[in-house]
């Protein structure tokens, strides 16, 4: 279909509907540019708990509708496609997880809101890469935690708060793509660069950075930082909020392992929402996100002790 007839119907259908679209960083620029948020987990978290809309069009990964729908039970809430789904919170099996709490009965439970709604539901605490830090300072020292479920950023959490975690072994493919040889020549091609990260990749990547953080705290550092030229290890789809933010500073993507056309990481996942399933998600309204409410309010709750401390 045609983008300026998309366009158009979409929003018609926003007005005529009282409908809000939630877009993540990482998803196609056109979704993004159609938007009335863009964000990253934590911010379209808080945007979801405030909307006022009868329905909420969530551009983005299955778990993240479904948060949106934890939070607004009374609201409609769908997903341009069903099956956009995600590594990390896919390889976090509910069953194999409550048998790791079994065996740590003492431990509080901290998990990444990169999660399903039954490992929600079988925490304590939820946290986004923004707030993970202080969500599990505020947990007492002497408090044994189990953090799921990307092992990557736990390891970094692990360093940042000096203490101990029992992680679960997860991880986002995209996250873990970067080739670390491929990273050292761009940045000794531009040796006044500063490389910036997010948490969820490998420590090798880690460890050469300049900044560390979510994806809305690397554009305010690039933003905000003297220098003009920034290697960016995260998913591709935030060059085009920078392009915006910033459009005077020279963004090169991290490459990854991969010999494809942009040698850049791109969640797949992500990238199966398009503009045309967001316009028949909008005019049909489906795929629809249902929650059983009893495993809902479980959920619920790690979810607003986030909030609550946020």
């Amino acid at each position: 279909m045609d983008k300026l007839f998309l366009t158009s119907e979409i929003n018609r259908l926003k007005k005529e509907k009282n409908a809000i679209i939630l877009a993540h960083y990482y998803q196609d620029k056109d979704i993004q540019d159609i938007a009335d948020f863009v964000g990253d987990s934590l911010e379209l978290s808080k945007k979801a708990a405030s909307a006022n809309a009868d329905i909420i069009v969530f551009a983005g990964v299955y778990f993240m509708a479904e948060t949106a729908k934890i939070i607004n039970p009374n609201k409609k809430v769908l997903l341009p496609d069903i099956n956009a789904g995600c590594s990390l919170a896919d390889g976090c099996d509910p069953d194999n997880f409550r048998k790791l709490k079994e065996l740590h009965p003492n431990h509080v439970v901290v998990t990444y809101i990169n999660s399903s709604a039954q490992i929600k539901a079988l925490s304590d605490w939820v946290c986004t890469s923004s707030n993970a830090k202080k969500i599990i300072e505020a947990i007492p020292a002497e408090q044994p935690i189990i953090f799921a479920p990307d092992k990557n950023l736990g390891m970094y959490l692990k360093k940042e708060v000096n203490r101990e975690l029992l992680l679960w072994d997860g991880s986002c493919i995209v996250h873990e793509a970067f080739s670390l040889d491929k990273l050292i020549e761009i940045y000794n091609a531009n040796p006044k660069a500063k490389i910036v990260a997010h948490p969820e990749s490998e420590r090798h990547i880690l460890e050469t950075a300049n900044y560390i953080g979510s994806t809305s705290g690397m554009i305010n550092f690039i933003k905000n930082d003297p220098a003009t030229t920034f290697i960016v290890a995260t998913e591709v789809g935030i060059l085009h909020q920078l392009a915006k933010e910033a459009p005077q500073k020279t963004i090169i993507p991290a490459p990854s392992h991969e010999d494809n056309t942009c040698a850049c990481s791109e969640c797949a996942f992500m990238k199966v929402n398009t503009l045309e399933k967001l316009y028949l998600c909008l005019k049909e309204e489906r795929p629809e996100i249902h929650i059983k409410e009893e495993l809902r309010l479980e959920a619920i709750k790690p979810i607003n002790r986030m909030l609550n401390l946020s």
